[in-house]
């Protein structure tokens, strides 16, 4: 299985991508930064007569290259308790791809496998469970397989380290049966 993680977040060798790091370690698999790239956000064009047009950025090439991989990993901090806006952008740019004959998004992006890493503070096991609903509803959109998620607790840099249950979760995320979640 070909993995690729995609991380929201906005920090170097945060807490989030610590987790990710442990869920794909010893396998094959590609870490974007979605900081590192230029992604902008989407300009809605769904019902003009012109649809949409091409944005000069790297979204583009990142789908593209996202389609070749049979499962994402989104990773995210949690803030203020949703998904990070760099990972929201690239997520609402995918009403531009779904209108793109050529590409063949929604069929190719279908029964892909979906994990979600997400890592926040305050009481995250909890409030961050909204956030993984709407992955849940645009996974169910695509009609992709969301086969789990790990949510961690660590605010402060290196602190999901001390999350014993999140890294234990994580280390065994891309074992996970779609039913468990």
């Amino acid at each position: 299985m070909k993995i690729i993680v995609l991380n929201g977040s906005t920090r170097d060798n945060g807490n989030t991508e610590f987790l990710a790091r442990l869920a794909v370690e010893g396998k094959e698999a590609k870490i974007v930064n979605l900081k590192d790239m230029q992604i902008f956000p989407i300009s809605d064009k769904r019902h003009d007569p012109q649809g949409f047009q091409p944005l000069h950025d790297d979204y583009e090439t990142l789908i593209k290259t996202v389609l070749e991989y049979d499962a994402i990993l989104f990773a995210t901090p949690i803030y203020w308790y949703g998904m990070s806006g760099i990972m929201k952008n690239f997520i609402d740019r995918w009403s531009q791809s779904l209108r793109d004959k050529e590409l063949n998004f929604k069929e190719k992006m279908k029964n892909k496998k979906a994990y979600v890493v997400a890592c926040g503070g305050d009481e995250a096991k909890i409030k961050g469970l909204p956030l993984i609903l709407q992955f849940k509803h645009i996974f169910e959109f695509m009609n992709m397989d969301f086969c789990g998620y790990v949510i961690g607790n660590g605010n402060s840099p290196g602190e999901v380290k001390n999350d014993h249950a999140a890294c234990n979760e994580a280390r065994v995320l891309l074992e996970a049966n779609p039913a468990q979640h």
